[in-house]
């Protein structure tokens, strides 16, 4: 057979690359490249034309580089000695074109001898991506199968630009654009580049509704997913169009219709068309609304022998002539299962089956609740935990290896499980059959999560200035369930350092067992004109160690023991006289706080929390009562009660309301440090205000002392009261009881707010502080000189202060001497030298009330990207004079 049959994938100018001065430049492959080709039949001169059949003598392969001549015959059907004609040669081409190995290869025939010439497909050396800005590449190269150090075909390229364009797609960039170019490298090497145009966002600009008599527009587009762009939706993600959006919106429109009785309705059709532009997308639904129904005759029938359909017949939460629900319908089979569940039917089998009635327009309605096995527990399987141990899973499972279902079992194991916070939220355990029909395998797959917590808060007060709190805790510590804290609280009123360990189950039994050792320094300060001034110190050092066990499955048992060592100070310089505090100074609640003593105390909670989840609940309850005895041992004795409830609400649509409450009480035993003074020391008082109050400041709420300065002329001091006045000196005495109440509702967002992690609330709190023994107060009268015996004659003294040291005393009294004889004029306004003049003052007490303050507000929680922000606007409704309130507050913290 004499000729030579030839075949080209690729043309040889478009797979060339010229260098032009020195520039390599790429040759785009085009639309036109990008088409399976044709393979031509061989041709031979017709003068020459071979036999019918002939025999192959001999085959060989030139022009292949990497590919051996062996491997190259073996995706061919030719052998020497077989019998060839012109279509076994057609075959041998279609092979060739067939392994996508060549961009030219030919066969040329000379009487039976072949030859094989091949030029073989060059090497991917890069594949580089260009003009992604809005899909990063590790979002792409995953879907992409062009590689480095592969062999370049036109298959892979056209299969890559589908897969991109699919990507963008899946964004709602239906106008993206990917032209994939080659720039030819030496050794037939090729680099490959994707020239990506990302194009608008495709919009959904309009939404059509034709068909709806019964509800409106509006109505139907708010049970939607999908949402047409606008101001309103600006930070929403789904204005985009999504097809698997647009199959969820019919089954939301047909629950929406079935949930208010039209059983009958129907989506015709929904149809999106794409604008010219390819920006905007238009949606079309056509619906049958059908007539609407009420529930007829509903019954219930049952081959379970535990289930007596007269008992559940009377539980149904549906009624003949209530209309039509057919969400109510699912959520009753999803009930009656799980009561199944609880009785050991994992996998009972309840059908509703329905009869309508078109004439009266009734739905009737029989459950039947087919006979099945009782169900056991085969297996637990715990999938995806890399970091938690098995065990720290494991023993939050209500179930057993062995035990009989039981679906309160696994619900309240799913609730456990997440209240963790190690894994994924809402995490769910999967039910599987096991290898025999009354055996069931609980599968839990879990995502981990971080849980170590590094938190700053920072904030802004009108007394304290700023102020910082860090900390560091780590909920998982080596994976055992274990939590390791330390935090850090830096402020003008304020110092602290805390380490703490807790181990939730000693030698894996429930025993939680936990301690923690701290440093706190309390510094009470305020302002004489504008100048920062310590009232008291109070240095805390102590430790205390806690014990837990569980009585029920929702009540549980707490005690503690506590040591601590307290040494309250003043400025000797500016509060003393001699060796003793002087009330004049620094008044008599603040003398009588002074002193070193030890606290020992002892102390027990009893707690009760069905939650559904601790960490962020969305129903159940939680309430708990503490006790704390100090006296055992020690110089300081009272017993401090609390009590604080807590509940929640799933209202629907995923609002969450909160409502709580809390209010405590001091009784001390034992004599008070001086007669005049309160049984309770100023340091073991209950006070109220910001973070637990929001709307108030630091210790904002409750009984105080304000002192107010008076003018400088002794003959008519005018005291100053004006709230903003700096030179008032403002005191916190906190008191021995106090309530506290919490109104709050979690307000939902849309879908793009949501991801954006943001998370608002609004929120209404109420409480007071109260009952503490009205201290000694100073009066301005206590500054008039005594003339003659008579108290309260004469002129007003003034106290003057070394700048320096510190030291106040009174003014020296103004003299005049005449005929050589000095006599005191009752005015005291000279100072010694070195010392400044201060005007009297006058001390007074307010907020002894049990009275509530109110305070409403709006904060938002935001997982920012650097890590969980929260943000609180507050204004105080309702005050009591001398409360101190606030505005804002803000804190911010990351997990790793």
């Amino acid at each position: 057979m004499n000729g030579v049959a030839s075949h080209k994938i690729l043309s040889r100018t478009q797979l060339s690359v010229a260098l032009l001065a020195g520039t390599m430049l790429s040759a785009p492959l085009m639309a036109q490249d990008i088409v399976p080709p044709t393979v031509p039949a061989p041709t031979t001169p017709a003068a020459e034309a071979a036999p019918a059949a002939s025999t192959i003598q001999s085959i060989t392969v030139t022009g292949n580089q990497r590919l051996e001549a062996q491997t190259i015959l073996s995706y061919l059907r030719l052998r020497v000695g077989q019998t060839y004609d012109r279509a076994v040669l057609d075959q041998a081409l279609k092979d060739l074109a067939a392994t996508e190995l060549f961009k030219d290869f030919q066969i040329t025939d000379n009487n039976g001898a072949l030859q094989i010439q091949v030029t073989e497909n060059p090497v991917i050396n890069r594949v580089i991506l260009e003009g992604n800005k809005r899909l990063k590449e590790d979002k792409i190269r995953p879907e992409i199968k062009l590689a480095p150090r592969q062999i370049f075909t036109r298959s892979k390229v056209r299969a890559d630009v589908a897969r991109i364009i699919e990507l963008y797609k899946r964004q709602g960039r239906f106008a993206a654009t990917v032209e994939p170019k080659m720039v030819s490298l030496d050794q037939n090497r090729v680099d490959v580049v994707f020239e990506i145009n990302e194009g608008p966002k495709s919009k959904v600009r309009q939404i059509n509704i034709i068909g709806n008599e019964k509800f409106s527009d509006g109505d139907l587009k708010d049970e939607m997913a999908t949402k047409e762009t606008g101001l309103l939706t600006i930070l929403s993600s789904n204005t985009s169009y999504d097809p698997d959006r647009l199959a969820y919106d019919q089954q939301k429109l047909r629950l929406f219709y079935l949930t208010n009785g039209y059983a009958d309705f129907r989506v015709i059709s929904a149809v999106a068309e794409l604008t010219s532009n390819k920006q905007d997308f238009i949606i079309t639904y056509v619906v049958e609304e059908g007539e609407r129904y009420k529930f007829g005759d509903v019954d219930v029938k049952s081959e379970l022998r535990d289930f007596q359909p007269e008992m559940l017949k009377s539980l149904l939460p549906m009624k003949t002539g209530d209309w039509y629900d057919a969400k109510l319908v699912e959520d009753t089979v999803e009930s009656l299962s799980e009561t199944a569940g609880l009785f050991g039917y994992a996998f009972a089998d309840i059908n509703p089956e329905f009869r309508r009635n078109p004439d009266d327009r009734t739905m009737d309605i029989t459950f039947n609740v087919a006979e099945s096995p009782r169900t056991y527990v085969e297996r637990i399987d715990v999938n995806g935990n890399t970091l938690t141990h098995d065990k720290v899973v494991r023993r939050e499972f209500r179930l057993n290896e062995g035990d009989a279902f039981n679906s309160f079992g696994v619900k309240r194991t799913e609730n456990r499980i997440n209240s963790l916070g190690y894994f994924q939220e809402n995490l769910e355990i999967e039910r599987k059959e096991g290898s025999a029909p009354d055996r069931i395998i609980l599968e839990t797959n879990v995502e981990e999560k971080p849980t170590g917590e590094l938190s700053l808060s920072a904030g802004f007060s009108s007394i304290e200035n700023f102020l910082l709190q860090a900390s560091i805790r780590q909920r998982n510590f080596r994976g055992l369930g274990q939590q390791l804290q330390a935090s850090v609280n830096y402020s003008s009123y304020s110092k602290s350092v805390e380490l703490g360990f807790t181990e939730p189950y000693l030698f894996d039994r429930n025993i939680s067992v936990g301690g923690s050792v701290y440093r706190r320094d309390l510094n009470s300060f305020n302002f004489i004109d504008n100048d920062r001034r310590t009232t008291f110190e109070q240095v805390t050092t102590g430790f205390q160690i806690n014990a837990g066990v569980p009585l029920t499955e929702f009540l549980s048992f707490f005690g503690r023991y506590s040591l601590n060592y307290d040494d309250v100070t003043l400025d000797r310089d500016i509060y003393f006289f001699g060796d003793q505090c002087d009330p004049l100074v620094a008044g008599r609640y603040l003398c009588d706080a002074i002193g070193k003593r030890t606290t020992s105390l002892v102390g027990f909670t009893l707690a009760y929390d069905d939650r559904d989840n601790r960490i962020r609940p969305t129903r159940g309850q939680s309430a708990s009562i503490s006790q704390d005895f100090a006296g055992l041992g020690g110089s300081v004795k009272y017993v401090r009660t609390r009590l604080a409830a807590s509940k929640h609400f799933n209202l629907g649509s995923r609002f969450i309301l909160n409502i709580s409450a809390e209010g405590g009480y001091i009784h001390p035993f034992g004599s008070a440090p001086t007669p005049t003074s309160d049984k309770v020391r100023l340091t073991d008082r209950f006070f109220l205000g910001e973070p637990q109050m929001r709307g108030f400041d630091i210790r904002g709420v409750g009984p105080r002392v304000i002192r107010y300065a008076a003018t400088y002329d002794p003959a008519n001091p005018v005291i100053d009261t004006s709230n903003d006045n700096r030179g008032q000196i403002d005191d916190a005495l906190g008191g021995r009881a106090y309530y506290q109440g919490r109104l709050e509702l979690d307000i939902p967002l849309g879908t793009g707010a949501k991801e954006l992690g943001l998370r608002p609330s609004i929120f209404l709190d109420v409480g007071s502080v109260w009952s503490v023994k009205r201290p000694t107060l100073t009066t301005l009268e206590d500054f008039r000189d005594t003339r003659d015996g008579v108290p309260g004659s004469g002129l007003y003294k003034f106290l003057c202060r070394n700048a320096s040291t510190g030291v106040t005393q009174f003014a020296d009294e103004t003299t005049t001497t005449t005929n050589g004889v000095t006599t005191g004029t009752g005015q005291y306004t000279t100072c010694p030298t070195g010392f400044s003049a201060l005007a009297p003052f006058e001390e007074r007490f307010f907020g002894d009330t049990w009275m509530p303050r109110v305070a409403i507000g709006a904060g938002v929680n935001w997982n920012s990207p650097f890590g969980p922000f929260r943000i609180d606007f507050a204004y105080a409704l309702r005050k009591e004079e001398g409360d101190d309130t606030k505005r804002f507050s803000f804190n911010v913290g990351t997990q790793f």
